[in-house]
């Protein structure tokens, strides 16, 4: 078992698709004696362009999170954060939505294409369907860490969850190694972690998002910072999967998980107790 358990993706019921409060989360890690949190509510850039109301909750986000922040200080560190969808899509908005806050930790994560179209709400897919959607979901992956103001790289194969989930389909990342190695390099040089994402144990697919050898080639590649996060909608899904994925960090060459703070890298050693 793992000392210091720590959940870096974690989200409150101001994402459009979580269901709990930040105080009752904060209840919850408490209880399971996490280490620290951090709270990274969505923010879809792109539909901020014509939707205020999306933007709006980053503020709530921030006001909820100031409080727990107090609620909870001196019992485990709470940090404040937040996911940016599809930022390169309007930067200029992604720049004023970080400017607006004073962050610990940004996610960068590509959830739709441009033309708006996302896995998590489509019924199946076709084997032509699926190649198409990760050749334009890489490319914009790559322009959004070209970009590349924020700290953590989120659920680099956030689609293959989907895709296995509604049609069974199970995809070789051999074909996409060139467009993966690019992404991996530009986030290395940036000093950007990727994050081992464990929502993907808690569905059909079964696997952590990215897999060891991906977090592999990331350290061969020049990597040197590595995240961890569950991606909870609910309380109940906090930390799940963390053990695995600190296990994969650590398989994969890395001896420590990077926290945020102030958006400055911070250093955890994965220790495990005997």
């Amino acid at each position: 078992m793992y000392s210091h358990i720590v959940d870096f993706h974690v989200h409150t019921d101001n994402s459009y698709d979580g269901n709990h409060s930040a105080t009752f989360i904060c209840e919850k890690a408490e209880f399971n004696n996490l280490r620290a949190i951090a709270f990274t509510d969505h923010c879809e850039v792109d539909r901020c362009v014509n939707d205020y109301a999306h933007e709006k909750a980053v503020f709530q986000t921030f006001f909820e999170i100031a409080k727990v922040k107090s609620a909870f200080r001196g019992r485990f560190l709470v940090l404040n954060g937040i996911e940016l969808g599809q930022p390169n899509y309007a930067p200029e908005i992604a720049e004023r939505i970080l400017n607006s806050q004073k962050f610990d930790v940004v996610l960068g994560s590509i959830h739709n294409l441009r033309n708006g179209f996302d896995p998590y709400y489509s019924d199946s897919f076709t084997e032509e369907e699926v190649h198409k959607f990760l050749k334009e979901y890489f490319f914009e992956m790559k322009s959004m860490c070209e970009w590349g103001n924020f700290d953590v790289l989120a659920h680099l194969t956030y689609p293959l969850r989907y895709f296995f989930a509604k049609s069974g389909i199970s995809v070789d990342l051999n074909g996409y190694k060139n467009e993966i190695d690019e992404i991996l390099s530009l986030i290395a040089k940036k000093d950007i972690a990727l994050e081992i994402n464990s929502a993907g144990l808690r569905q059909k697919l079964n696997k952590l998002q990215p897999e060891t050898d991906i977090v592999k080639r990331f350290k061969e590649l020049g990597g040197k910072l590595v995240s961890v996060g569950s991606d909870a909608h609910y309380a109940s899904d906090l930390a799940k999967g963390i053990p695995e994925a600190y296990k994969s960090a650590f398989d994969a060459g890395f001896s420590n998980i990077t926290l945020f703070q102030n958006r400055l890298p911070v250093q955890i050693s994965i220790t495990e107790e005997v």
